[in-house]
């Protein structure tokens, strides 16, 4: 998520994900988040979610040159070679024609892989929303991002964190009238957990489905401050057109 400190600063942070990581999390057991993808442009730079053999959903504020990037599947151990990933070139990247770098509304971006991806148990789609999640459930965050609020350590090991679903009235409470149809908020009133540098584009999944990509927030887990995802179930008819259109 990009770490806002103030209004001001909104469009200069989005156009630099570096506050985005996961606090108060965990290590990951090995391939348990097996959609979670690592975007590389000579280092790990954001994250994404593999939805279908040959497409990755992800944040538009990650946008780079598809043929600058990498993506890696089934990576843990970021620095390790593990017999586990695949490493695909990008054919092409669409990202929402309403996508608003100030504000970050339409957060989104679809990125086709020149290769269809072997799928196997270290490497499955993430299960698309048919259905809204509802405040109070409970999520999974995880990335290779900064896992500390206060100063800055990136993780070898793929990090995870669980946080629940934030009322819309709860969420625009924390970040008066910048809060739109396409975002959620999950996290606790306390603060304590959070995506943070790194996690950017990463998934939010809820009982197996993708419900959230991480997005931006006020610092990280602060309290009262939740962190703010795309809401994808919002933004289905676009992701299945694009789909329909390029695949």
């Amino acid at each position: 998520m990009i770490g806002l400190i103030v209004l001001a600063l909104l469009g200069a942070a989005a156009a630099a994900p570096t506050d985005d990581r996961i606090v108060g999390g965990y290590e990951c057991t090995h391939n348990s988040q097996p959609w979670q993808v690592s975007i590389n442009i000579g280092y790990h730079y954001c994250g994404g979610s593999l939805i279908n053999d040959q497409w990755i959903v992800s944040a538009a504020h990650c946008w780079q040159n598809p043929y600058s990037l990498m993506v890696i599947l089934g990576d843990h151990h970021i620095w390790m070679h593990e017999n586990t990933e695949q490493y695909m070139s990008v054919d092409a990247i669409y990202w929402h024609e309403l996508y608003d770098y100030q504000t970050l509304d339409y957060d989104i971006m679809l990125m086709k892989m020149a290769h269809p991806a072997t799928v196997n148990d270290w490497v499955r789609p993430v299960k698309l929303p048919t259905q809204c999640p509802t405040p109070g459930e409970m999520c999974m965050v995880s990335g290779w991002g900064n896992i500390y609020s206060d100063s800055v350590f990136n993780p070898f090991e793929l990090r995870c964190v669980e946080v629940p679903i934030v009322s819309f009235e709860d969420c625009d409470r924390s970040y008066p009238g910048l809060i739109t149809d396409r975002m959620v908020c999950a996290g606790y009133k306390e603060g304590g957990k959070d995506a943070c540098q790194g996690d950017s584009g990463g998934p939010l999944v809820c009982s197996g489905t993708l419900q959230g990509i991480v997005s931006w927030g006020y610092g990280c887990a602060q309290p009262d401050q939740p962190g703010v995802y795309t809401k994808v179930c919002a933004l289905m008819p676009w992701i299945e057109d694009i789909l329909a259109r390029y695949s």
